[in-house]
């Protein structure tokens, strides 16, 4: 069993989400811990632990981020975290998988699925093994209880249901008798 601990600095953990369904806003959260634990010869196998600190939601406006930290949205006062833990990872070819899990946020948790591409491993030039995933998926922000909305004069709404979820992480290795940051 091999323990991967996420590369922070070469990782997003975003959204994208409609606005006034004219366009669409992208979001990321700057704080994140995840631990991938897998046996190489059984990637199915594997567990997934990832930990956001909400209140780093950051789309590049100051006063909208404001709001999406508050009880408007995030509530990350009562709510601080958004966690992830695998319950299934299916192979779909090649390097292609579908990981299914348990999404923990604003205090609901309910299952949610991501699919993409899993690359590597590969040695970086320091001799340390990391892999690299992009994975996509979508979910209903009501099914959490993130039901903030204002109608628009013309139809539809300010923002978005539909959440799209936008992961590249890279991942290193924890060598063999170092101890891996859980998440």
């Amino acid at each position: 069993m091999s323990t991967y601990n996420i590369d922070v600095a070469h990782s997003r953990i975003g959204f994208a989400v409609k606005h006034m369904v004219i366009s669409t806003v992208r979001g990321k959260f700057n704080e994140v811990t995840s631990t991938v634990n897998v046996n190489e010869e059984q990637p199915e196998a594997a567990q997934i632990n990832v930990e956001i600190n909400a209140a780093t939601v950051d789309t590049g406006v100051e006063f909208r981020d404001n709001d999406l930290r508050s009880n408007n949205f995030f509530d990350v006062e009562q709510y601080p975290t958004i966690s992830f833990k695998s319950t299934q990872i299916e192979p779909l070819g090649g390097s292609e998988y579908r990981i299914t899990g348990d999404l923990t946020m604003h205090g609901v948790t309910k299952p949610v699925a991501v699919t993409g591409v899993v690359e590597g491993p590969t040695k970086d030039p320091w001799g340390n093994d990391r892999v690299g995933v992009e994975l996509v998926g979508r979910l209903s922000r009501k099914d959490w209880g993130l039901t903030y909305n204002a109608a628009l004069e013309t139809g539809g709404m300010v923002v978005g249901d539909e959440v799209r979820l936008e992961i590249d992480a890279e991942y290193t290795k924890v060598p063999e008798g170092a101890t891996a940051t859980q998440a």
